[in-house]
């Protein structure tokens, strides 16, 4: 697991966590909860965003390193 994956799930929990934080205080009645809903559903874009681009590099990571070994086993 590389680091952008380890960001993105770490921000997608810490954006769940706020949006139930919002509900919780939506319940409550006060009028802060707004703001929290809304910075967590962009953390939690942020994070989910990130766990995609982790895949992106890890797909294309395996593509070079096949790539490479291909290249030399054709040379030997």
């Amino acid at each position: 697991m590389n680091k952008y994956l380890q960001r993105g799930i770490l921000g997608a929990l810490l954006g769940i966590a706020l949006c139930m934080l919002g509900l919780f205080l939506m319940g409550r009645e006060l009028s802060v909860y707004k703001w929290v809903l809304v910075s967590g559903v962009i953390v939690f874009g942020i994070g989910f965003l990130t766990i995609l681009y982790g895949l992106i590099r890890k797909i294309e990571r395996r593509s070079i390193l096949d790539e490479r070994k291909e290249r030399q086993q054709n040379n030997e």
